[in-house]
């Protein structure tokens, strides 16, 4: 068992499948989240070659590796997230992409001696960046959305998606570096800010990254998990704080169960930011808002309100049974994910 408070193991999590990892600029194969990739998913096999300085030798020997491994996923960060989102024909995750790299390098002095971050294969240790270099880059990053262009109109994947929705893009709130959230969702709907910055550390992966490679896997074996709906005002003590564990709570439920958030119609300006700021990725596009929850079709429905015959087993959030978050945890805990 890892020893890190932050990550834990989901063996089944994309087990059998393999996973690119495309890294980010003067990193390699070698780095943290690559590490953090082979821990949280044991079973999956997680490729992630040193990628070379220049870019179009990159982009050809990730088109190689693609060609030869099929991944199931691609995964791909800052400059690796530029080049995952042109590996069209693959479900992909683009995490803080440098889809701009050459005015990123501009403005952020990345010229001159180089050194990378992480050991390489080769053991090569730094690199010099000259304008020519930078023009590859440039270049090369103004292939965005090319492949997307082509496949306009294609006909959808074998398990029910098009190319728009095999890619994810993901954008820390705090990233200082790279900001290209808006050109990222001029063509692609699945774009998501995160609570982060723009590495990623431990729990930003956690809570960010882990939840979309859940939605991808179910996707692509066809999954359905037992549906829970949650009241939002459980959600909230008397300050519209989250309640006490109702966070723990969350993160656990995801792990098992298709998790809704629910509130009235009228509350959606309220509940919406609410939502992205407490639970963030999970709650994206997963909020309902409804008055009549009694009609909402699913396995269970956690609510403080009196709602009569309801089509799901109803927790009474505050009742003797389930007075605190404590208390759902525990009873969750004993179905065991049913």
């Amino acid at each position: 068992m890892t020893e890190n408070p932050y990550v834990k193991q989901f063996p089944g999590l994309m087990a059998g499948k393999t996973i690119l990892y495309c890294h980010g600029f003067a990193s390699s194969g070698q780095s943290g989240t690559v590490k953090r990739l082979r821990e949280v998913m044991p079973q999956a096999r997680v490729v992630a070659p040193d990628l070379p300085v220049h870019p179009h030798e990159a982009i050809a020997l990730l088109h190689a590796v693609c060609e030869q491994e099929h991944p199931d996923l691609i995964i791909g960060t800052s400059m690796g997230g530029m080049y995952a989102e042109q590996l069209c024909g693959y479900d992909r995750i683009c995490v803080n992409p440098a889809l701009e790299i050459a005015e990123t390098m501009r403005t952020h002095g990345m010229t001159g001696t180089q050194q990378f971050q992480n050991p390489r294969l080769d053991g090569q240790q730094e690199f010099y960046v000259d304008k020519a270099l930078v023009k590859e880059y440039r270049d090369v990053s103004e292939q965005r959305f090319a492949g997307l262009r082509a496949v306009e109109g294609a006909p959808q994947t074998a398990d029910g998606g098009g190319e728009l929705e095999r890619v994810w893009g993901l954008f820390g709130d705090e990233d200082t570096t790279v900001d290209t959230f808006g050109l990222f969702s001029e063509h692609y709907p699945q774009a998501l800010h995160f609570h982060g910055e723009h590495r990623m550390n431990d729990q930003s992966f956690m809570h960010s990254v882990v939840p979309v490679i859940r939605w991808i896997d179910d996707r692509q074996d066809g999954r359905q998990r037992p549906i829970i709906y949650i009241g939002v005002e459980t959600m909230m003590d008397a300050y519209r704080k989250p309640a006490a564990s109702v966070q723990k709570a969350v993160r656990l439920l995801i792990e098992h169960y298709q998790v809704y958030f629910v509130a009235p119609p009228g509350q959606y300006a309220d509940t919406a930011p609410w939502l992205e700021a407490y639970v963030n990725v999970p709650a994206w596009q997963h909020d309902v808002y409804t008055c009549r929850r009694d009609l909402l079709y699913g396995d269970y429905l956690i609510s403080r309100q009196r709602e009569g015959d309801t089509m799901a087993t109803l927790l009474a959030y505050g009742s003797d049974t389930f007075k605190t978050w404590d208390d759902i945890i525990a009873y969750f805990s004993r179905l065991g994910g049913q």
